[in-house]
């Protein structure tokens, strides 16, 4: 999503960072065969480092970004407010392409490496779509 805000020449506008729900490998690297795949579709996924979400965040985002229905009801759970449990969204729900009844991104951990480089493209897909939504939001005509 960041390098899609940059194309986009939104980067200014749009802040994106990651996080996940559970505490089990903070401070860890992204899977080997998770770099690999990014590597190979032209990112950088060497920065990353996981993180746990935590519920003060709500207050300074805007959105919320759920690949899964579990963890989408984590991060419900952890709103302090109605207004903040809104924010809390689906990335799936971004692409119009995306299979009715197929709502999830699928965990890759234990499949092979074809099985993450099939989730990029999912990510891939929604992230477009997420940015048209942003773009929308912020008045702007979403520029791929």
């Amino acid at each position: 999503m960041r390098e899609l805000a940059a194309r986009a020449g939104l980067a200014d506008e749009i802040v994106v960072d990651s996080a996940g729900t559970g505490d089990w490998h903070i401070g860890e690297r992204a899977d080997l065969r998770t770099l690999r795949v990014l590597s190979n579709a032209g990112y950088d996924g060497s920065g990353h480092r996981a993180r746990q979400f935590e519920a003060q965040w709500f207050d300074d985002r805007d959105l919320v970004i759920a690949l899964d229905r579990g963890h989408e009801r984590t991060l419900r759970s952890w709103a302090p407010t109605e207004e903040d449990r809104d924010k809390v969204r689906l990335l799936r729900g971004f692409d119009p392409d995306a299979r009715p009844g197929a709502p999830d991104i699928p965990d890759p951990y234990y499949d092979g490496e074809q099985a993450f480089a099939d989730v990029l493209e999912e990510v891939e897909a929604s992230c477009r779509g997420l940015l048209s939504f942003v773009s929308a939001e912020l008045g702007h005509a979403a520029r791929r």
